[in-house]
């Protein structure tokens, strides 16, 4: 485990145990404990378990590299196959039962936690307009039919791949996101 301050080492701890867990399948403890950290040293850093839930999504969102996406040294479909790649090794990784957090804790917590609906909510909706940004570029250069409408396909990439990733989670296969690519970079984004 990484070592670091204590309020650093319980967000890793709970990043990975909402990861392995879910939101409800974990305690203060078991993320303390994770952390290797006493219990109560939690709450001079936290005021609950669902602020530092916020927090962890706050940090997934952050390493999840959106800002690879405005990086135009790289053509703009190149750089979103890059960014799908890196996320599509991420869940390689981890044998595709982790899937994502913001789909995981999405599912688990929108009807109970209006904090964590619209903290997830404003995460995907980020991720969202930092996928337009290439695909207005690929519109504009005429990589992308104008047809398409970059807001419009930026929302169905991230519900497409949410989709992907909880099937692979299912099947712990990476065949659901193999489908995705072969659509999307086969079909769509050709």
């Amino acid at each position: 485990m990484p070592r670091g301050s204590v309020r650093q080492q319980i967000v890793d701890a709970a990043m990975d145990q909402f990861h392995l867990h879910g939101y409800n399948g974990c305690g203060v403890k078991d993320i303390t404990d994770a952390a290797k950290a006493p219990k109560g040293s939690f709450y001079n850093h936290f005021e609950s378990k669902e602020a530092l839930a916020l927090e962890v999504l706050r940090r997934y969102e952050a390493d999840c590299s959106l800002d690879s996406l405005a990086d135009t040294s790289t053509e703009p479909i190149a750089r979103l196959r890059a960014f799908f790649e890196s996320l599509r090794a991420s869940l390689e990784r981890f044998g595709y039962s982790r899937g994502c957090l913001f789909g995981n804790l999405g599912t688990e917590m929108a009807d109970h936690s209006g904090a964590m609906r619209t903290q997830i909510g404003q995460s995907l909706d980020r991720w969202t307009s930092s996928l337009a940004v290439p695909l207005r570029e690929a519109r504009t250069s005429g990589l992308l039919a104008a047809s398409h409408d970059p807001d419009q396909l930026s929302r169905f990439l991230v519900d497409a791949w949410q989709g992907a990733v909880v099937r692979s989670k299912v099947s712990r296969s990476r065949v659901p996101l193999d489908d995705f690519f072969t659509v999307v970079f086969g079909s769509i984004l050709v």
